[in-house]
């Protein structure tokens, strides 16, 4: 009703969550004879009161519902009330939509509200001039003047803006379409002229009309109006008596409490315990009480697909509509199987029990095939047959004993040999009877009941054959084809699409249609296969019966209702023109007792040659006309209703009007969008498809699950254009989508200059990441080519100790050897040689075995370290005859030493012996080791000459050497006076201790 309403107006509205309401009707109301259906809604579908005093339905569709307790919109599937305080609390009178799509809405207590198309809120107050008392009725004129009336009498008008009160006290106050004002009392009329923009009010005194005990006053849509008056329902038209209708049809102690006109302008009434009174072109109504939940009557509207609403008094509101279906009396509440006519003009039926019905000239004769059946509740007649001959035939299930019946001499006969179960009955082109069994397919062939072929699958359901000479069999098993005694079977692999087939059809186009039991419907034409289920438009998927009409339409019986498609909509789907079906289901609300139609009979549904179907169901015969059906061809009005975005509603309005836009904010990303279709008379069969594009070429989506909700999880940023657009029950879509634009905004680190900031800096790491791995690949060339240095000055070192000292030692033993040879007659000289080899010989052991400790990579700890050199200072100061002492902890660090600093401080600590036994003339040597976290030391300490003694004798080239290897491997070397006399030489190197960030 009202478009771009601002935020003022959108709080009014309780959403009462996402749907408020539900799907469907509490109730719907099909009574046997009666031409309507009335689905009734109450408080328990979330109307707000069951007691509805005022209706209208606005310009955009939707149906406004004024109740004892507050206002509600209604989109004929979900209610939404209003929930501010004045209007929750208040009962609503009355309602009005202005030709500017104002609503005005009158209260018991809040006085009267103006929603504006802008969406601003007028509250109407005696300030603005509005007489005192509660709203009556409001109504326009010609020239966009409006007229209030009060309970009490008293009227006023709005015109530029102003409220001004009229004199006199009126009953009725309407504008008549191109005609005079009319201010009624209960004994006179009162025609007013306004000119337009004036605030003139003139009496065409010439006009003026008595009448009599007036109860009513309504103008007509197509100008004139209808007046109560005398007893007698009149139309009257520039003051001239247009129709007569006649005396009141109701009692005058029911009072009249609205009227409204239908689509053809013919009058109806509602009455305060008499219910509602339809008038027709002719000027006879039909009396709609029963049917109502409720006789007594508050308020009616007429919509525009045809649909009249009744407000009731404490029970709900009702939806008429015209029936679309008839229903055969005679079989209410019944389960029909099988119809058939005969050659009199008469009806067979077969219902499920004992029992077929003929019927004829409106009397009807029933009959039992089975005389005293012992077990009558498990013998059910499955189906009823006429032939050509005008023979009629009935099939039995369930009872023990022959099956089928032939009709004669007034009663049921049963046929020898028939002892199986039968299904299906057909006559094919040539006259052939065939029999449908839970035995296989049978020939009656006379009075003989003949196994005709041995098919696959016993269990036959249906028959049809084409005009090619083709006998179809549709059986439990897959479809058999019989063409002269030659036997084709069709089965999943064959492109069946289910090999439990329940009715079949062939047409005069030559295409095969085959019902299945929970897989839909197939078609098979020039040996191609084609299938439609509800992913294709089907209400449902198990089709129990199919027939066709003389409009080409397919009907098709199902447990979801009553189908009818049209045969150029199947061949489309066939043909690739479309994906999809135009099916138009046929339900409770078009006047079916019950959408559940029977299954498991041949024949089944009928259609005569004057246009007339019927077709079993499981709560009775009914019956329709195609060409009489009237289709709604009116666009069905879709408008996007919500918007949430991380389950938020957003600020969208909420009064009707589609929003134009709306905007995401950063890091909100789940949209969810709520639409729906006004489509009062059918809401719940409406079918949607909707897309979100930055491209129009993008493909719709249908909105299968029937949800009215379109959800986008995680949305990236950008501007995208949303279309919904509707379908009504006839196929009929708008040709106007609902559209929004969704603008999503990027988060900061979406945005250009993030990005460009990122790209930046995503540049300078990777030039970074260059600069890094370049080094590091630098750092580990000169890694290996210090590795390389190292071993290099390694293998040196070693060849210098092997040359310096094995050497040196073996040229010693060669030449002692040669002295020893010469002088071999001289044995003093070759004994003194031999000792002197001997010496020789034990000091290069010696050395031999400090070059292989130093290279051996498993000596490369402090313990190593310290076990080699306290064994070496044991042996050299025993052999020199001092006395010694070593301070070693009992358990020393684990530490690993580099093979460089082994071998230096071992030389260092090496001299350091050698200079006590040399030259510091000491009796007693003290050695001790100092540890802490970052290093160790080697502390010589003896009695003897002291420094001074030690540098002359060793000379400053021994203390530089040992300095200089100190120095190599990161340590010193320092040499001073003990703490009493003798010489203290320190030997430091630094160390790293495992499981310690110690240096």
């Amino acid at each position: 009703m009202l478009k771009n309403c601002r935020a003022t107006a959108v709080a009014l509205l309780c959403w009462c969550g996402l749907l408020s309401g539900i799907g469907h009707a509490s109730e719907t109301r099909v009574l046997s004879g009666s031409p309507y259906v009335v689905d009734v809604w109450g408080t328990a579908d979330r109307l707000p009161d069951d007691t509805v005093i005022s209706l209208i339905q606005a310009h955009d569709g939707y149906l406004w519902v004024g109740t004892l307790h507050g206002l509600a919109r209604f989109d004929g599937l979900h209610f939404a009330p209003f929930d501010e305080t004045d209007l929750a609390g208040s009962r609503i009178v009355h309602l009005f939509e202005s030709s500017r799509s104002n609503l005005w809405v009158g209260t018991d207590n809040a006085g009267i509200m103006v929603f504006k198309e802008n969406g601003e809120i007028d509250r109407l107050t005696a300030r603005q001039g509005v007489p005192g008392g509660q709203l009556s009725s409001v109504s326009e004129d010609d020239n966009g003047t409006i007229w209030i009336r009060l309970a009490n009498g008293a009227v006023g008008r709005s015109w530029s803006n102003k409220v001004e009160p009229v004199y006199g006290q009126f009953s009725f106050v309407v504008p008549e379409k191109n005609g005079p004002l009319w201010l009624a009392t209960d004994s006179e009329l009162f025609p007013i002229i306004t000119p337009p923009g004036s605030a003139a009010m003139i009496l065409q005194q010439n006009m003026q009309v008595p009448v009599a005990d007036l109860k009513y006053l309504l103008a007509s849509k197509s100008g004139g109006y209808w007046r109560f008056a005398g007893g007698r329902v009149e139309k009257w038209k520039n003051n001239r008596r247009e129709r007569d209708l006649g005396p009141y049809p109701w009692s005058t102690t029911h009072q009249v409490m609205a009227a409204c006109e239908d689509d053809r302008g013919n009058l109806i009434v509602g009455t305060y315990g008499d219910g509602v009174y339809w008038f027709d072109d002719n000027g006879k109504f039909t009396h709609i009480l029963s049917e109502l939940s409720h006789s007594f009557v508050l308020s009616l509207t007429f919509d525009s697909e045809g649909n009249l609403w009744v407000g009731t008094n404490g029970r709900g509101l009702n939806r008429v509509k015209r029936r679309a279906f008839g229903l055969l009396s005679e079989s209410k509440d019944s389960v029909v199987q099988s119809v058939t006519p005969d050659r009199q003009g008469g009806l067979w039926i077969g219902y499920n029990g004992n029992r077929v019905e003929h019927l004829k000239n409106g009397i009807s004769e029933e009959f039992g095939p089975v005389e005293n059946p012992q077990d009558a509740s498990s013998t059910y007649v499955k189906t009823v047959f006429v032939d050509k001959d005008g023979r009629v035939f009935a099939g039995i299930f369930g009872f023990s004993g022959p099956r089928l019946f032939e009709f004669n001499a007034g009663k049921f006969v049963p046929v020898a040999g028939s002892d199986w179960n039968i299904s299906a009955i057909h006559q094919d082109r040539k006259g052939q009877i065939w029999i449908g069994t839970a035995g296989g397919l049978r020939l009656l062939n006379g009075k003989d009941f003949e196994l005709k072929a041995e098919l696959p699958a016993l269990d036959v359901h249906a028959i049809a054959d084409d005009a090619d000479g083709n006998l179809w069999v549709g059986t439990g098993g897959g479809l058999i084809c019989l063409r002269d005694g030659r036997i084709t079977e069709f089965h999943k692999n064959d492109g069946l699409p289910s090999e439990d087939i329940s009715s079949l059809l062939a047409d005069a186009d030559g295409v095969l249609w085959i019902g299945t039991r929970g897989n839909g419907l197939a078609r098979f034409a020039k040996n191609r296969w084609t299938y439609y289920t509800t992913s294709e438009g089907l209400a449902g998927n198990s089709i129990g019966y199919m027939v066709e009409d003389n409009e080409t339409n397919l009907w098709l019986g199902s447990n979801s209702g009553l189908m009818r498609i049209t045969k150029k909509s199947l061949d489309d789907v066939a043909n690739e023109v479309t994906h999809s079906i135009n099916c138009r289901v046929y339900v409770e609300g078009d006047g079916l007792l019950t959408r559940e139609c029977t299954e498991g009979s041949q024949p089944a549904a009928y259609a005569e040659t004057n246009g007339t179907l019927w077709f079993p169901t499981t709560r009775g015969l009914v019956f329709v006309n195609p060409a009489a059906l009237k289709r709604n061809l009116q666009e069905p009005p879709v408008v996007i209703e919500s918007v949430l975005v991380d389950r938020r509603r957003q600020n969208t309005n909420l009064f009707g009007g589609s929003p134009s836009e709306i905007i995401v904010p950063p890091g909100r990303r789940d949209l969810e969008i709520h639409y729906a279709s006004l489509n009062l008379g059918a809401a719940d069969r409406s079918r949607f498809k909707y897309r979100l594009n930055e491209q129009q070429e993008t493909a719709w989506t249908d909105d299968a699950s029937g949800n009215r909700v379109a959800s986008y999880p995680k949305l990236p940023p950008g501007t995208y254009h949303f279309q919904v657009t509707a379908c009504n029950e006839d196929g009929v879509w708008s040709s106007h989508p609902a559209m929004l634009t969704v603008i999503v905004q990027p988060s900061f680190w979406q945005q250009d200059w993030f990005r460009g900031v990122v790209a930046v800096s995503l540049l300078a790491a990777i030039a970074g990441l260059v600069y890094y791995f370049s080094t590091q690949k630098l750092q580990r060339q000169l890694v290996q080519m210090r590795q390389q240095e190292t071993l290099e000055h390694e293998r040196g070192r070693i060849a210098r100790d092997l040359h310096d000292q094995l050497g040196a030692n073996l040229t010693q033993v060669a030449l002692l050897a040669e002295m020893a040879e010469s002088d071999k007659n001289i044995p003093a000289e070759v004994e003194e040689h031999a000792q002197q080899i001997t010496q020789t010989a034990r000091e290069t052991t010696k050395a031999l075995d400090e070059i292989v400790w130093a290279i051996n990579p498993s000596n490369d700890t402090l313990e190593g370290l310290v076990n080699y050199s306290g064994k070496y200072a044991q042996e050299y100061f025993a052999l020199a005859g001092l006395r010694y002492r070593v301070d070693i902890p009992n358990q020393l660090p684990d530490v690993i030493l580099a093979p460089d600093v082994r071998h230096n401080v071992f030389l260092a600590f090496k001299e350091s012996v050698n200079n006590v036994v040399k030259h510091a003339q000491a009796t007693e040597v003290h050695i001790h080791l100092r540890l802490d976290q970052s290093s160790f030391a080697f502390e010589i300490e003896d009695n003897g000459r002291g420094p001074a003694g030690a540098e002359q004798k060793s000379g400053r080239n021994g203390l530089r050497n040992m300095r200089k290897r100190m120095e190599d491997v990161g340590g010193n070397f320092s040499i001073g006076p003990a703490t009493g006399q003798g010489t203290l030489v320190r030997l430091t190197a630094p160390i790293k201790i495992r499981g310690t960030n110690a240096h």
